[in-house]
């Protein structure tokens, strides 16, 4: 059998622990038999990032730009402990946050609905997509431990010399102190990706944040959201149907967990973080949502939505099969080559992936499937197996 051929590459971006050990698995057994699969290969090992005092991510974050394309394995964020762990030489910041940074770009996350994997929230119907905001907050902070007493002040400088200067707290021991920033220009770009996204599929918007107490950090985002929807998208919206909706955070999630889905619930950077993970594991595992970064630009970056799966890596290292959920993985993949498909006008590799997720999901629906989703699956897994044994089982039908 001929491969399908790529016209163009995609930026490869590998990761760490288990789900680098999955992401050539994938690769072996899932692309390479059946595609020409052309790559720009960049190591975002904790290690290598360490080693290039993440030289090698900024440059990931480049052929991105340049290809318009990107498929990322999931990557470890450095703490004391790993720090120790890996014998790094310094705290090495997020990847995912150089990466968002870069792009200016919004994330989007929608879950991946199988027939026969109950969802936690009843009255969740359809999918819901979640925009999150890709940059600033505390993925972008300046933390200070205080060592005793004193006065802890937010302080501008502006280009003419002038300040303009805060007290945060006056200090009577120790303690800690935060400073987060954010850009216009960022939460335009954010406003914008989200009302097109949601305009391509036809969906209401909905943003939350929290201005009654923020009332200008949260405010500036309540306000330029606005602003844009009406100057840039109101006429649009009205057209295809599709309504914004902002509300108070709280509010926001408690109308979530109520209403049927099916809607693009756009969030602040941490909020996003937060609420992504928890309808991911509502709607069946961490492992079953898809995950891409969009820039206002028109670059795409597509990735696991969850980590690198720490201690299934560990009892990995001790010889053991772990039933290690691939989903997001595969789906990174098959984002990827779908927008490089349709960037490049080549129908057959569009069609590959389509049928790979067909493929992925049927196996699913056979019954036969990871750990983590036979604890939820209506009627009961017919067989639980390994990460390796299903991924051979998506091979034999594809």
């Amino acid at each position: 059998m001929s491969k399908i051929q790529m016209k163009n590459a995609v930026a490869e971006l590998d990761g760490d622990e288990m789900t680098r050990v999955l992401w050539k698995v994938i690769k072996d057994k899932l692309l390479l038999p059946y595609v020409d699969l052309k790559t720009e290969y960049y190591d975002l090992s904790i290690t290598e990032r360490d080693k290039t005092d993440d030289k090698i991510t900024y440059e990931a974050a480049a052929a991105i730009k340049r290809l318009g394309v990107g498929v990322k394995c999931a990557t470890i964020t450095s703490n004391a402990a790993r720090v120790k762990e890996y014998n790094l030489t310094h705290l090495t910041p997020s990847p995912n946050g150089i990466l968002r940074g870069e792009l200016d770009g919004t994330v989007f996350r929608a879950p991946i609905f199988v027939k026969n994997i109950k969802c936690n929230v009843e009255s969740w119907k359809k999918p819901i997509v979640l925009g999150r905001h890709a940059y600033g907050d505390v993925y972008k902070n300046c933390e200070i431990k205080t060592p005793g007493p004193g006065t802890a002040e937010l302080v501008f400088t502006g280009e003419d010399g002038k300040e303009i200067r805060k007290t945060i707290k006056v200090m009577k021991g120790p303690g800690i102190i935060q400073g987060i920033h954010n850009t216009d220009e960022s939460i335009k770009s954010f406003a914008r990706c989200c009302f097109m996204y949601a305009l391509d599929k036809k969906i209401d918007v909905w943003f939350g944040a929290k201005d009654t107490i923020s009332k200008i950090y949260d405010g500036d985002f309540k306000e330029i959201f606005q602003k844009v929807y009406d100057e840039e998208f109101k006429d649009k919206f009205e057209a295809a149907g599709i309504e914004y909706f902002y509300t108070l955070i709280d509010d926001a999630v408690a109308r979530i967990m109520k209403c049927e889905g099916g809607m693009l619930w756009a969030c602040k950077n941490y909020d996003g973080d937060v609420m992504s993970d928890m309808i991911a594991s509502a709607c069946g595992s961490l492992a079953m949502m898809t995950s891409v970064l969009v820039s206002p630009n028109g670059e795409f970056e597509y990735e696991a939505s969850h980590g690198t799966v720490q201690k299934h890596y560990y009892r990995y290292l001790k010889g053991e099969k772990t039933s290690t959920n691939p989903v997001a993985l595969i789906f990174a993949w098959t984002g990827a080559l779908a927008k490089r498909a349709e960037l490049d006008g080549t129908p057959e590799l569009a069609q590959f992936a389509e049928k790979l997720e067909k493929a992925t999901l049927a196996t699913i629906e056979d019954g036969i499937m990871t750990g983590d989703l036979a604890r939820l699956a209506s009627p009961a897994a017919k067989k639980i197996v390994n990460s390796w044994e299903y991924i051979d089982e998506i091979a034999s039908r594809l």
